[in-house]
């Protein structure tokens, strides 16, 4: 049994010192999904305490038969969904913003390159934005949080083979846009390599 895994045994039959643990210990990985779907908003804290919300009320059915991370990551892709639809607007995506610049900065970089990496970010999150909502959803989920198509797909209510389409056109239309950037040239090809064999 993994310390997870006490800590949800004893947070669903409504230890608060459980629950306060497996919160601090997840919150970050949260937070920055929510924000990397989301974008900086000044509601990003609320989204993110309406997750662990859901995820008070639903523990006791929590039964295991995925990873709790992975479970915990639907229930906040399902809080992010039901936002966007309360709300009616297309969010707004970007890969950092001043509270999280400095989890993302080299603090060994020259400054020059440190500007440089900055611009990367801020060209590859301007990049993104231009993807429809749905393809940039599953390709956050795989490419950067790391979940497979079959675990996405139970994350957002989709067949897998939606899924893989889905990202098989996010991951073309990223690597047209990356040629068109030139301080993004230099990883153009990186997701058509990815997404060889993935072709719906």
């Amino acid at each position: 049994m993994t310390d997870d895994d006490a800590l949800i045994t004893r947070a669903g039959e409504g230890d608060q010192a459980a629950f306060r643990a497996l919160y601090q210990k997840h919150r970050n990985d949260v937070a920055r999904l929510v924000f990397r779907m989301v974008g900086p908003r000044g509601d990003l804290d609320d989204l993110v305490q309406e997750v662990f919300f859901q995820v008070y009320r639903s523990l006791k059915d929590f039964r295991g038969q995925s990873k709790f991370s992975t479970w915990l990551h639907r229930v906040t892709v399902n809080v992010v969904l039901m936002a966007r639809r309360a709300q009616k607007s297309r969010p707004l995506f970007s890969a950092t913003s001043e509270g999280w610049q400095d989890e993302l900065r080299d603090s060994q970089a020259l400054p020059d390159v440190d500007a440089e990496r900055r611009e990367r970010i801020r060209a590859f999150s301007a990049l993104l934005e231009r993807l429809g909502d749905k393809k940039r959803d599953v390709f956050i989920l795989h490419e950067l949080e790391g979940h497979s198509p079959s675990e996405i797909a139970e994350m957002v209510g989709c067949p897998v083979l939606t899924v893989r389409t889905r990202l098989f056109y996010a991951r073309r239309e990223i690597e047209g846009m990356l040629r068109e950037e030139p301080s993004l040239r230099g990883i153009a090809g990186t997701f058509s390599r990815t997404a060889q064999g993935d072709a719906p």
